[in-house]
């Protein structure tokens, strides 16, 4: 038995999307989705809110910013809060047993990029990767992500980051079979990818998201 897994997708509790974790879940069986991260921004609420829905499917987990750039995690059980230092935030995670992975790191178009030089700080501390991101609007920082990778000899995730239903599977790693976060880390190196990058048009669906919360107060 294989597991199609999705690392990277937002709900409605990240400011940047409209997608309810309903939605998001129905998305999931309806593709073919094993498992889940859903990896909001800065909150875990929204990935509480799917796991109710579908407890075997869906993972808690978030994407955090930090003062140097975005952590991706999965099976947190406790919020960590945006703007602590790496070291913080990593901290906090690994005190959960959480899986730490590194959003899209060579993305210099997005707030959350790292630099090389703090990258290379944080890398005994993290188990993985994101080598591939589907709203990336440029192959080369995926290419980057992937050669910083293989040159560290680190494990790779991928994710479609998705925002909206529709985007959601378009990058998935097949795992096998997996409970918890340690099982998660003894397989990921063993995953294969299978991705495919957004079209640009991707991020309209975003700006449409933060445009409509910020006229709505929500």
């Amino acid at each position: 038995m294989i597991l199609s897994v999705e690392f990277h997708c937002h709900t409605v509790f990240s400011r940047d999307s409209l997608t309810s974790p309903r939605r998001l879940v129905e998305a999931c069986r309806r593709k073919g989705i094993d498992r889940v991260v859903v990896t909001d921004h800065n909150t875990i609420a929204g990935a509480l809110a799917a796991q109710k829905l579908d407890p075997e499917r869906v993972i808690v987990g978030e994407e955090i910013m930090t003062t140097r750039g975005e952590l991706l995690a999965a099976f947190v059980r406790e919020r960590v809060p945006p703007n602590l230092s790496p070291q913080e935030t990593l901290r906090r995670l690994k005190d959960q047993g959480a899986f730490i992975s590194v959003s899209h790191p060579f993305d210099r178009l997005r707030n959350g990029a790292w630099r090389e030089e703090d990258l290379l700080e944080i890398l005994p501390q993290v188990d993985a990767i994101e080598v591939f991101n589907s709203r990336c609007l440029h192959a080369r920082f995926n290419r980057e992500a992937q050669a910083f990778a293989e040159k560290h000899r680190l494990p790779g995730t991928v994710g479609s980051d998705a925002h909206a239903a529709f985007e959601v599977g378009r990058s998935v790693l097949l795992l096998e079979p997996f409970e918890g976060p340690e099982e998660m880390r003894e397989v990921v190196r063993r995953g294969v990818p299978r991705t495919t990058l957004s079209s640009p048009c991707v991020h309209f669906v975003s700006r449409y998201a933060v445009v409509c919360k910020s006229l709505t107060g929500t």
